[in-house]
């Protein structure tokens, strides 16, 4: 059974200035979630999005704008032009059916250079009780759950080399075992996404590589109201 879940965006934005240049600005996107049902476990979750986005508020506010600080003096003296560093955190809700509710995170820095770096990360819950569900938990019949996923990772990557859809770093078949993290996974309603970062396995120009695997073919068991 699906339960309702609502989402509203909350916002916390800010300028930030040093002797009267603005030097840093800001935008925290983040959900809270509101359902006539398991409210203790909706509760848990709409904690943790908080804390995350008052944290990397905390981050922005005290090392970020330092940094920015330090990138103006330097420019002033140099005479370079000053630009502004920007941030800014963003999600995306891509699952809620069954007790099941997933969503991922980007973050968003530009501090120069010719172009930002985004950093994802992504959770996965039981809104029954507010417990986050880890990859593993999704395999309960495969103890090589891993190789089977870097190997249907790879087998796409193939696919799309192939037909000349996306560029890879010729070592990726290295690479995609070396920096799989089992943390960076997401539902969605196709199928179980794993994602690398930027940088990982491909060049910036690919952006941050999705790869979908199928529940079926994987035997992936998703979260449901009783468990």
């Amino acid at each position: 059974m699906d339960y309702q879940v609502q989402v509203e965006n909350h916002v916390i934005e800010r300028e930030m200035y040093y002797k009267d240049t603005m030097v840093l600005r800001y935008k925290i996107n983040f959900p809270q979630f509101r359902s006539s049902h398991f409210v203790t476990g909706i509760t848990r979750i709409n904690a943790y999005c908080r804390r995350k986005a008052v944290q990397y508020q905390r981050y922005l506010e005290r090392d970020l704008y330092a940094m920015a600080v330090r990138e103006y003096e330097y420019s002033m003296a140099n005479g370079f032009p000053v630009r502004a560093f920007e941030a800014q955190l963003d999600y995306t809700v891509t699952y809620s059916r069954n007790c099941g509710l997933s969503l991922y995170f980007d973050r968003y820095q530009f501090t120069g250079g010719a172009h930002g770096s985004t950093i994802r990360d992504s959770r996965t819950w039981n809104i029954r009780t507010g417990r986050r569900i880890f990859l593993r938990e999704l395999f309960p019949y495969s103890v090589d759950y891993q190789e089977y996923l870097i190997q249907t990772i790879n087998r796409q990557i193939a696919g799309q080399i192939a037909s000349g859809n996306n560029i890879y770093f010729e070592n990726y078949e290295q690479l995609t075992a070396k920096t799989f993290q089992p943390e960076s996974f997401y539902l969605t309603p196709d199928g179980l996404a794993i994602y690398y970062q930027q940088y990982d396995i491909a060049p910036y120009s690919s952006g941050i590589p999705v790869f979908i695997i199928n529940y079926e073919e994987g035997r992936v068991v998703l979260p449901t109201c009783g468990r």
